[in-house]
């Protein structure tokens, strides 16, 4: 067993641009305010450097507004990256911008391609002992397949599972604390897609705060969940609270601002 699934050297992320109003959103709270993102955007570089990581920061694409949640674009697996296939229209160039900055750092990039494939970084949950992928609006059977196909030569296992129904992504309701570990809500905890891991819930009325990063030794969370973060504390880790006011109004949280990984070369 390693600590592969949450000790990286790198990190990728992009600065959000002015763009950034017209993202997608489910229920629209509101215009982001471009300023208080970066202010955000630049605590969360910040975090992840105070790692030892190597932290690259992409500059805006103005011709996609949700190009800062980069996370959508990849799956990064220390063998290799595979490029993905959005399930939202407008952001299917996305991936291909990103593929040339992974071609640099990896030996091996692969690429969702099939027409009737859709698939995003936000439904993908790796562990040490599998790839979770949540079906959801963005994502599909076919791009679940692919991708299993994609990952199979690196050893990897892939298991589908479904994203509940109106949450946008499988991450937006989990994410990893360690190998054995997983912070969840109870919604998605009740499908027992976490059957033989230990799940730590996040309190009642703080669904947001399940969408959180464990980042070497740091759990990077959003700000304003206090109950959830004293949950986390009390087991054991160190945690960094970041602001997401903004992200949250365009249904993104901490792991969709980063590509988190360690490159074989």
């Amino acid at each position: 067993m390693t600590d592969r699934s949450f000790r990286f050297t790198h990190a990728i992320t992009r600065r959000p641009g002015g763009s950034i109003t017209g993202g997608l959103r489910a229920v629209d709270t509101g215009a982001p305010d471009l300023a208080t993102m970066l202010g955000h955007h630049a605590d969360y570089i910040a975090a992840l450097r105070s790692t030892g990581a190597t932290v690259l920061e992409l500059d805006p694409l103005e011709a996609f507004p949700d190009a800062v949640f980069v996370e959508d674009t990849a799956l990064c697996l220390p063998d290799g990256a595979v490029v993905m296939r959005p399930g939202a229209p407008s952001r299917l160039g996305e991936a291909a911008e990103m593929a040339p900055h992974l071609k640099a750092l990896y030996a091996e990039v692969v690429a969702i391609d099939g027409p009737d494939s859709f698939i995003e970084g936000g439904d993908i949950l790796t562990t040490e002992r599998e790839i979770l992928v949540g079906r959801s609006a963005r994502t599909n059977a076919a791009g679940i397949a692919e991708l299993t196909r994609q990952v199979a030569p690196w050893g990897y296992t892939v298991r589908e599972v479904f994203t509940p129904p109106g949450v946008l992504h499988f991450k937006t309701d989990c994410s990893l604390l360690d190998a054995e570990t997983i912070l969840s809500t109870d919604r998605l905890a009740a499908s027992g897609c976490f059957e033989g891991y230990r799940v730590i819930s996040v309190a009642e009325g703080e669904e947001a705060a399940a969408n959180s990063i464990r980042f070497n030794d740091l759990v990077i969370v959003p700000a304003g969940f206090p109950r959830t973060a004293e949950r986390i504390a009390k087991a054991g880790y160190t945690l960094c609270e970041i602001g997401n006011s903004e992200c949250a109004k365009l249904d993104g949280g901490m792991s969709c601002l980063s590509l988190r990984f360690t490159p074989k070369g």
